[in-house]
């Protein structure tokens, strides 16, 4: 998914200890594009662990729609995350993939030096679309790695009484992805039915944070609606999770990522001057990003450059 604003960092700050990341709006390929919620980056908090970009869409109804619509657009130096909790998406890259995703699969992107995509709603689809976008940081041993495709149509799950946990990225509650990480980290869906309570294993050495896919599930005392993420910090060996009707939550996870970075457009980096060559790189067709062949529109132009210079920066402001 391509990030369209220059600058993807949103939000308000947000207090220490638990806090609450209010996501802000934005529409994907412009004012009247794909409306989702980013929540990361975030204006105090930028990273979860090597997690560093977090979009959620719908529930949204296509009915009369072309629902989404994402046009070839360049990755460098990150990992894109793809889950769905309903409908379909058709991914398209330079490797020559050809993907669809369903709900309870993962397509996993790695960019590394660089690669580019496009995203859609299939031309026969489901009349819901609902899902998340992540990215990850690759570390910098990985980042200059050639580009890559998995797709996983059979993940981990775990179920004990009223919980159920899909893992979609490293390892929970004895259950590990087969997808590749780069960095110590987790993600996972994790299910609660109606009038569930449990107790969740976590790693004291990773920081955490939660994300309402739907439903209203309490953490930790705290009770979540869709769009905010709930920040819980590191040093934490379990979160308690209950909910009154049927819910769904994401769960990201990691070891603290304390390389500094640049994230502009939808390139990840360590300096200003590494941007401007990787957006040329774009604009001029090399074949550093390759053709994504088969998507019926143009591919996205590059944002200008910010006057000011790109200043690498840290977890949190």
């Amino acid at each position: 998914m391509s990030s369209y604003e220059a600058d993807p960092e949103v939000g308000p700050a947000a207090p220490a200890a638990l806090e609450m990341l209010e996501g802000a709006p934005v529409a994907l390929g412009g004012p009247r594009g794909f409306a989702v919620t980013r929540t990361l980056p975030n204006r105090q908090r930028r990273t979860v662990g090597a997690w560093c970009f977090l979009d959620a869409y719908g529930p949204q109804d296509l009915t009369g729609s072309a629902g989404m619509r994402v046009g070839p657009h360049p990755h460098t130096g990150l990992q894109t995350v793809t889950w769905l909790l309903a409908g379909e998406v058709l991914h398209r890259d330079t490797l020559g993939t050809v993907q669809e995703i369903r709900p309870g699969q993962l397509n996993l992107m790695t960019a590394g030096r660089g690669i580019a995509h496009s995203e859609e709603t299939p031309a026969v689809h489901s009349p819901i679309l609902h899902g998340v976008q992540l990215w990850v940081a690759l570390p910098h041993a990985a980042r200059d790695m050639p580009p890559a495709f998995a797709h996983h149509a059979d993940l981990p799950v775990v179920s004990d009484g009223g919980l159920t946990i899909t893992v979609l990225m490293g390892t929970l509650a004895g259950a590990t992805s087969p997808a590749v990480c780069h960095t110590p980290l987790v993600g996972a869906e994790i299910s609660l039915a109606d009038g569930a309570e449990a107790e969740l294993p976590l790693e004291p050495a990773f920081e955490y944070a939660v994300l309402a896919l739907d439903g209203a599930p309490t953490i930790d005392g705290v009770t979540l609606k869709q769009g905010p993420l709930l920040y819980a910090g590191e040093g934490r060996r379990s979160l308690r999770l209950s909910t009154e009707s049927a819910s769904r939550l994401l769960l990201l996870g990691g070891e603290p990522f304390d390389e500094r970075l640049v994230m502009w457009w939808n390139f990840v980096a360590r300096d200003h001057d590494e941007i401007v060559q990787m957006r040329a790189d774009w604009a001029d067709h090399t074949p550093r990003f390759g053709e994504v062949h088969g998507y019926d529109g143009p591919p996205m132009p590059a944002p200008p450059m910010p006057i000011a210079r790109l200043v690498p920066r840290g977890r949190v402001r």
